[in-house]
């Protein structure tokens, strides 16, 4: 009896840690098919569909979603959903943001955006918020369930391989079917996909809500009062930046018919710096201001007793909305402008004109769906993996900084391998013919557009894994999560907000002069690193000599 019972106790444990796998793979489809199918395939739908260049770049604003998602973190993790909480902590989100997203998908199959783009506009965000939403819940599930055996390691690469088995059926196999059986078909067939990954959801094992949370516990820091009128002017400045860009977005796809809509071009020129310093600079400001306040407390011993007392909500907000920036900060002093100048510009040349890469591919130069289906998506992806290779090689041979300053020159200069191949191609032929490629029995046009997307995924991949380990050496340990989550969605927000105006441009002057404004916007990338590299090396100088 005793030798059986830890026996039977390891058989039923390998069963759970089976099921967490599992459902870990199923959580990485899930997140990975509205990611895809929302801000990527969406875009060669609504180019056979004939809209226009510059409506696609405001359409792309829905992945704005992504980056704001930490807003409404703290409130996913608090609230006690109505007659879903019973099914558990996370999976009560996750049903709904799934049953959600299954619903978007068979909407959007029975819309026609040449017809109703507002309409398929809106159920396209609701589909990308409730996906944001879903990407939270799952960073959460992951961690919650990680144990001995089945460690946050395995969990997240677990994860990672469900992601890009997704983004292969939503890119590379979406856009096969789409050629044979319609875009409306497809996308029903998804939502029929997503409807399914509730049952595993169901499945899925889950952990109870503690009975007191992390952040009902206040820590050192400002006073209530103090984070309270931070929070409320974050909280402004961010709920104006968002009811700004949703307000042009439906002023734009609500125009009548045979009426000149705004201009998008104007919108990200005037209104863009607005929105950049309401959801950066004064959030940097902000910070600085508590961490000068936290200062004084200490000094004078003002507030003092404020500091047992557990404000709930205000100090969830707090921690994820405010004490990322503060204690980065607080830690760099001034060296914070040149950091954040670096991850608001970094993926800046390649972000930017990521909606118009079907467009380009199959309405502009007309090449098929599965050409551009095995090109960018199998082909390319390869290419992407060979790029974080380089970079992982870079990075043990030259170094970080010296990676990250390769990684910002590749991303810019692969905008004119697209510069060139808008134009005819008439270097990248060159070149071709001369390494021989042409005689490999690929059709020449195959081999300029896999050229292209070689130069382009080799430099993002390696740009990429650069990026990422900057991000990560620039987090703080005791704020890694919150803080990482904080500046990698910044990273999203300047080429977002200009993907608009890119297109009206694309309209206005055509693809390939547009490509080389995109290289030469990647020379801000590239003075922000050697500002950085100058920073880091004082740094460095500064903690060898105070050792």
């Amino acid at each position: 009896m005793t030798e059986a019972a830890p026996k039977g106790l390891a058989l039923i444990r390998m069963g759970l840690n089976n099921r967490k796998t599992g459902a870990m793979l199923a959580f990485g489809l899930a997140a990975g098919l509205p990611f895809t199918l929302l801000l990527g395939t969406l875009n060669a739908w609504l180019g056979e569909a004939k809209i226009n260049l510059a409506t696609i770049g405001l359409l792309s604003w829905i992945g704005l979603v992504y980056a704001f998602k930490f807003l409404w973190s703290p409130l996913v993790d608090r609230m006690r959903l109505p007659l879903l909480e019973r099914f558990g902590r996370r999976r009560s989100w996750l049903l709904l943001c799934q049953a959600v997203l299954a619903a978007t998908f068979l909407l959007l199959a029975i819309s026609d955006p040449a017809v109703a783009i507002g309409w398929f506009a809106l159920v396209a965000v609701i589909g990308a918020f409730a996906a944001a939403t879903q990407d939270v819940v799952i960073d959460a599930w992951r961690i919650d369930v990680a144990d001995d055996r089945a460690t946050l390691g395995i969990l997240s690469s677990i994860y990672q391989l469900g992601y890009r088995i997704a983004t292969l059926i939503g890119g590379a196999l979406a856009l096969v079917l789409a050629a044979r059986i319609g875009w409306q078909t497809v996308y029903a067939i998804m939502g029929a996909a997503m409807a399914l990954l509730l049952l595993v959801t169901l499945l899925a094992p889950d952990t109870p809500r503690p009975a007191v949370q992390q952040s009902d516990v206040a820590i050192p820091g400002p006073s209530t009062r103090d984070k309270r009128t931070g929070l409320i002017i974050v909280g402004l400045c961010w709920g104006w930046a968002i009811l700004t860009i949703a307000a042009f977005m439906a002023r734009v796809l609500g125009t009548p018919v045979g009426e000149t809509p705004p201009s998008v071009g104007d919108f990200t020129r005037l209104t863009g710096p607005w929105i950049v310093i309401a959801t950066v600079v004064v959030p940097a400001l902000v910070a600085a201001w508590l961490n000068r306040r936290t200062l004084d407390a200490q000094y004078y011993g003002w507030d003092a007793p404020e500091a047992d007392r557990a404000p709930g909500f205000i100090e969830h907000g707090y921690r994820a909305l405010i004490l990322p920036m503060a204690e980065l900060v607080g830690r760099l002093g001034f060296g914070v402008v040149i950091v954040l100048g670096l991850i608001l510009s970094y993926r800046l040349c390649d972000s930017i004109w990521g909606p118009f890469a079907y467009p380009f591919y199959l309405e502009e130069l007309k090449y098929t769906n599965d050409e551009v289906a095995f090109a960018s998506k199998i082909f390319g992806v390869g290419m992407t993996i060979l790029g974080v290779s380089l970079g992982g090689i870079s990075f043990a041979t030259l170094g970080r900084m010296p990676t990250l300053l390769i990684g910002a020159i590749v991303a810019a200069a692969s905008n004119l391998l697209y510069a060139d191949l808008a134009a005819g191609a008439p270097v990248i032929d060159a070149v071709a013919g001369t390494l021989g490629l042409h005689g490999l029995g690929v059709d020449a046009r195959m081999v300029r557009l896999m050229v292209a997307i070689s130069g382009e995924n080799i430099a993002g991949g390696l740009a990429g894994a650069a990026f990422v380990a900057y991000l990560s050496s620039i987090a703080s340990k005791e704020y890694s999560a919150v803080q990482y989550a904080l500046l990698s969605s910044l990273t999203l927000l300047v080429g977002s907000l200009g993907r608009a105006g890119l297109g009206e441009a694309v309209e206005q002057m055509g693809y390939a002069p547009v490509f080389r404004f995109t290289a030469a916007l990647g020379l801000v990338a590239v003075v922000f690193v050697l500002l950085e590299w100058v920073r880091w090396k004082r740094e460095l100088a500064r903690a060898v000599k105070e050792d």
